[in-house]
């Protein structure tokens, strides 16, 4: 059991809720040890399963009257405390698990959380997804991550709420097996962070044009000003026949080649900043 400093000076009602999370959290680690020699990776999901009844029982057991927390302090802040200590004696995971099951006894009970309440949890469930990444757990982590992603947009923290969506299609990314299915995500995250990172395609832009005007040179003869002319026009306006007489086939190619991923990578840019910028 986690050891918790000053547990013996909190209300007798949290001290007990604490040692009823505890032995929770060591019978669902048993679970997930149990379970991943005999199913192995890919198979997380029918964990949450038995996560989902953990917190269910305990929320029998939470009583609002009884537990009660003065100011925008949490309830279970010692176990959080301990979860985020990186110093702290005992397994990780545990310790991970542990705090992850309170915040869930802690944000589905019937107290009615403040403002502060919920910046203060949605920090713990951020803190929490990084953990259970690292704890090979992707699927908990999509949990804590969602979590998250719901309290900022509460409270309108739009920079948190976008850092923790990011986050969010990581560990989905992280969960999906076999590996090779994973390669449209990695080529969403590559191209623009999943759509939160849209000024990546700026350098994808650039890349483009770069290429373009490369290979039109190596491939057709054109000075490399002509070249850097020639793909500048054509990737925001796609020239057309007059423009292309002195172009050989390979030439016209690739210009056609640059103007449809201009197309698409423009769309896509300018759908992203304004989703970014206005909410949408």
């Amino acid at each position: 059991m986690t050891e918790y400093a000053g547990l013996s000076q909190l209300p007798p009602a949290v001290n007990s809720m604490t040692m009823l999370i505890d032995r929770h959290a060591d019978r669902y680690v048993d679970e997930i040890a149990e379970y991943f020699q005999q199913a192995g990776a890919g198979s997380e999901q029918r964990l949450l399963d038995s996560f989902n009844t953990h917190v269910e029982t305990l929320e029998l057991d939470y009583d609002p009257v009884k537990i009660s927390q003065p100011g925008d302090s949490l309830v279970f802040s010692h176990i959080y405390a301990v979860a985020r200590d990186p110093a702290a004696d005992g397994d990780r995971s545990l310790r991970a698990l542990t705090a992850l099951l309170a915040a869930e006894v802690e944000f589905r009970g019937p107290r009615r959380l403040s403002r502060t309440q919920n910046i203060r949890i949605a920090e713990i469930y951020e803190h929490l997804g990084r953990a259970l990444i690292t704890a090979d757990l992707p699927q908990h982590a999509v949990l804590a991550f969602k979590r998250a992603v719901g309290l900022h947009r509460v409270e309108e923290d739009f920079e948190a709420q976008d850092r923790c969506g990011h986050a969010l299609a990581q560990a989905r990314r992280r969960a999906v097996y076999p590996v090779w299915k994973r390669i449209p995500h990695w080529t969403l995250e590559v191209l623009c962070g999943y759509g939160f990172r849209p000024f990546r395609l700026l350098g994808w832009i650039a890349a483009v044009l770069l290429i373009g005007t490369v290979a039109l040179w190596a491939t057709d003869g054109q000075p490399i000003p002509t070249a850097l002319h020639m793909c500048l026009i054509n990737y925001l306006n796609p020239l057309g026949l007059g423009d292309l007489e002195d172009i050989r086939g390979t030439g016209r190619t690739l210009l056609i080649i640059e103007a449809y991923a201009g197309l698409v990578l423009n769309s896509l840019f300018f759908a992203l900043l304004v989703r970014r910028w206005f909410r949408i």
